[in-house]
């Protein structure tokens, strides 16, 4: 019986399986298996994408403000006024003349040296010098009555002379006696008249003379003519009411500076008071000058308006010659008024200003705004201007990279630095610029790092 080995068998065909009614889905490829190492880097992955995201969402601290600061110190400190004005002589004469006529000569121009009693020009004298004659004329007529009169009464005594003799001898009355001695009373009488005209023609022609004087100008004063007003040919019109200018004479070797200080400022100036003088025509120098007159009388402009400004003029005297210095050139003045030692003080531009309702917020800033209201509370009518808000002094102090801001008091100020009298101690380091940060961006709390002089960074930076 033979073998079959059913591995060398033909495989039956299979049978042929019905078509699939319908649409056929594809068989899913096999799924593929992730190991463990890829699966923690993925994750790892995620939550470093889910961090980034999460760091830059998050609001950043703001960062350091760069300042510059400073130590508060105690020292002197002196009041400085300041206040702009103009050169002036302290002498300034003006040559004017009380006749009239016509400018014969004038011999000197604007920049001439001259002396006192030095001859400046004439005036035409021919009226004057025909006055001096009548008047001499009129002297010598009253001189020639008087001689005569002094001659009648010479006759009238040696008249009564004779009358009182023969009366003595009983050859003339008592009548006749009477009637000489009248003679001679009325002729001295007339005699003293003619002494009184005399006296008058002698007043009318030294005032005649006078007059014709008045013709010659001359300089009243040593000095520097600083202005010619008058040409030769004008007419001169003198008056006793009103001056007709026709030069003007200035003591250029003593000048004055009359500056106008405000009102707030000019209750520290008092006489006597020592000041700096900066001439801009002289510049890189400083003359030394002294408070002689503060005015009593304010000068006010634009009076009644929002620019109203009130003034009083201090007059300060050049205590030193200054070379080429001329009437009207401008100049500053910084007057020293008062000194205080041990002070604290600190630079001016360390102190500035916040408005109230800031520091009682915290010096964050202020709070919403609220509407502008009147005293009432009620909201202010349209077009009625708000109230402004107080403003407070304050300074920064740096206290551990932090600014803290403080409301201080001051006192006295120089040109550079301010007393600060309550709020701040020796010692302190206050902020003092820049000026914009100082004066907007600064805030109580904000951090801050100090910049170091000279460097291109703040402190601790290249």
């Amino acid at each position: 019986m033979a073998t079959h080995n059913p591995a060398s068998m033909p495989a039956p065909e299979p049978a042929e399986r019905p078509a699939p009614e319908g649409p056929v889905l594809a068989r899913p490829p096999p799924r593929i298996r992730m190991s463990w190492t890829k699966r923690i880097v993925a994750t790892l992955f995620v939550l470093a994408v889910a961090a980034i995201t999460v760091l830059s969402l998050r609001p950043r601290p703001a960062p350091p403000v760069a300042i510059q600061a400073i130590t508060a110190r105690k020292g002197s400190i002196t009041r400085i006024v300041t206040a702009a004005g103009k050169l002036q002589a302290a002498t300034e004469v003006k040559l004017s003349s009380n006749i009239s006529g016509d400018l014969l000569e004038l011999n000197v121009k604007e920049g001439d040296l001259v002396k006192k009693g030095q001859v400046l020009g004439r005036i035409d004298a021919r009226r004057y010098t025909a006055q001096v004659s009548q008047q001499d004329a009129a002297r010598a007529s009253a001189a020639a009555d008087l001689q005569s009169q002094n001659v009648n009464v010479t006759q009238l005594e040696q008249e009564l002379g004779r009358v009182e003799r023969l009366a003595q001898s009983g050859n003339a009355s008592t009548a006749e006696v009477e009637q000489a001695r009248a003679k001679v009373q009325g002729e001295r009488a007339r005699a003293d008249a003619a002494r009184g005209r005399i006296e008058q023609a002698d007043a009318a022609l030294r005032e005649a003379r006078h007059l014709l004087s008045l013709t010659t100008l001359t300089a009243p004063i040593d000095g520097v003519v600083t202005k010619r007003q008058k040409q030769v040919g004008e007419r001169v019109r003198g008056s006793d009411f009103s001056e007709d200018v026709i030069v003007v004479i200035s003591t250029l070797s003593q000048m004055e500076v009359n500056v106008e200080v405000g009102e707030h400022e000019v209750v520290f100036v008092k006489e006597g008071d020592t000041a700096d003088i900066d001439i801009d025509a002289i510049p890189e120098r400083k003359f030394p000058a002294q408070v002689v007159e503060v005015a009593r009388n304010a000068t006010v402009k634009n009076a009644g308006t929002e620019g109203e400004v009130t003034t009083f003029v201090v007059r300060l005297a050049l205590t030193e010659r200054v070379p080429g210095a001329l009437p009207g050139m401008s100049a500053q003045a910084a007057i020293a008024t008062d000194t205080r030692d041990g002070a604290v003080v600190v630079p001016i531009q360390a102190v500035t200003v916040r408005p109230e309702k800031e520091l009682r917020a915290g010096g964050k800033g202020a709070a919403q705004e609220d509407p502008p209201q009147e005293n009432g509370g009620a909201p202010a009518k349209p077009g009625k201007k708000p109230r402004r808000e107080p403003l407070r002094k304050v300074v920064f102090v740096v206290d551990g990279g932090v600014a803290k801001v403080r409301e201080v008091e001051t006192g006295l100020a120089s040109d550079t630095e301010i007393e600060i009298v309550k709020g701040l101690a020796e010692g302190d380091k206050v902020v003092e610029g820049p000026y914009r940060v100082l004066s907007r961006e600064l805030a109580d709390g904000k951090p801050v790092t100090e910049e170091v002089p000279g460097a291109k960074g703040p402190k601790g930076k290249g």
